[in-house]
């Protein structure tokens, strides 16, 4: 069988270009194999099923045979691609230029997108100051207020004007040519900056029921692009104001808020949790500070189609239009360099020093959870595979070990 030839004929630190030629005799080839598997499997009219003859099945089912000939060369090459490119693909490749005649070679070119080769001098020696903030008693009160604020009322004001703090339901319309619009209802918490600011302000003049149309200006930094600096007439109309009843901090608040017999216990938990925030926070300020400290000791890459790719799966998450690729990037481009940056030295690591995760590392986990859950661990293990999060469990134990191991190369100081 003759060879199929691939040339690579461009590159970048993530990126390669491979023209692929099939000869003619491996076509014809793929091609009798193909026609076979047809004639086996057609039922034709006035034939046996398998007996039909060659010619009949290539009339009957040629652009499928084509198109069965097509994916076997395609994946065969691709094949044969990954072991003489010895190439690390993140993704399956984009072909480009097909060109497939009768009697000629078939053509094309795969563009694949490439883990880049990092190539790490330093990843130890390094000192790495971890700050651990301490817990004061001001912000075990502030997330009591937290937990007092969920736990609040909402009680109808009449016949007073809205203030800051308050919630109110209204509507509001634009108007053109003096005519208004549909309105559109809204609720919000004055003061929260959840509305234009002269909105707040306007509303914050009426009784409830009461209608105003008015002029407001959309400020510079509104998330609309479009709209910001302009001005634009509304009619706003104000249904109902709403105040804040908070309940009483005491014993029975406690017992509400979970198990706890006093307030004193919900305080001593509250302060368990927020130090343990803190040290996660200082591990995590430890672990970025270390990345930064390798990335200026070598030359780590942060390639554009890495991070257009990046970048492109944010938006989907957040569900922002293709339109708006252009501003997103611009502003979530450097995040998106840094965490592609972040991901090539974890794999290198990885792969250098052999430290994935394993499924007893996965298990082991899971077992952990569980317990902490209250679980079987079969059943969490069955809700986090429904869910889709197995591989995102496995690659976090990986990190974990990554960060491990680079740590024990460093000295870390308790600030």
């Amino acid at each position: 069988m003759s060879d199929i030839s691939i040339v690579k004929t461009k590159e970048d630190a993530a990126s390669k270009s491979l023209q692929v030629t099939v000869p003619v005799d491996r076509i014809q080839q793929a091609e009798t194999k193909a026609v076979r598997h047809y004639s086996k499997q057609a039922r034709l009219p006035g034939f046996r099923q398998g007996k039909a003859p060659e010619a009949v099945v290539r009339r009957r089912f040629g652009d499928a045979i084509r198109q069965t000939v097509l994916e076997q060369l395609i994946r065969e090459s691709w094949d044969e691609a990954l072991k003489a490119q010895e190439l690390k693909p993140i993704a399956e490749p984009h072909i480009h230029d097909l060109k497939y005649e009768i009697g000629q070679p078939l053509e094309f070119e795969f563009h694949v997108e490439v883990r880049p080769d990092v190539r790490l001098g330093k990843t130890g020696g390094f000192t790495v100051q971890r700050t651990v903030k301490p817990v004061g008693a001001e912000d075990v009160e502030e997330k009591l207020r937290d937990l007092q604020e969920r736990k609040a009322s909402w009680l109808p004001v009449t016949g007073e004007k809205p203030a800051p703090g308050q919630m109110v339901q209204v509507e509001v319309a634009p108007i053109e040519a003096g005519v208004p619009g549909a309105s559109q209802p809204y609720n919000m918490v004055l003061g929260e900056g959840r509305a234009i600011p002269e909105v707040e302000e306007r509303v914050m003049q009426l009784l409830p029921g009461e209608t105003v149309d008015t002029d407001v200006r959309f400020p510079d930094d509104f998330p609309d692009e479009s709209r910001r600096g302009q001005s634009r007439t509304v009619r706003i109309t104000l249904h109902e104001v709403k105040r804040q009843e908070l309940p009483a901090l005491d014993d029975t608040f406690a017992r509400e808020v979970g198990d706890f017999e006093t307030l004193d216990a919900l305080r001593a938990a509250l302060r368990a949790d927020l130090e343990q925030e803190a040290t996660s926070q200082a591990d995590a300020g430890v672990r970025q500070e270390l990345l930064q400290q390798i990335f200026a000791a070598n030359d780590v890459p942060a390639p554009a189609s890495l991070v257009d790719r990046l970048i492109k799966g944010y938006m989907e998450a957040y569900s922002i239009p293709a339109e708006q690729f252009e501003t997103f990037g611009r502003e979530f481009r450097p995040v998106a360099e840094q965490q592609v940056r972040r991901e090539l030295v974890l794999d290198t690591v990885v792969e250098a020093q052999g430290l994935a995760a394993t499924e007893a590392d996965v298990d082991a986990r899971i077992q952990q959870l569980a317990a902490g859950r209250n679980l079987p661990a079969g059943q969490l293990y069955a809700q986090l595979e429904k869910a889709g999060r197995l591989r995102d469990l496995e690659r976090s134990l990986t990190e974990e070990k990554a960060f491990g191991w680079l740590l024990q190369q460093s000295t870390v100081v308790d600030a």
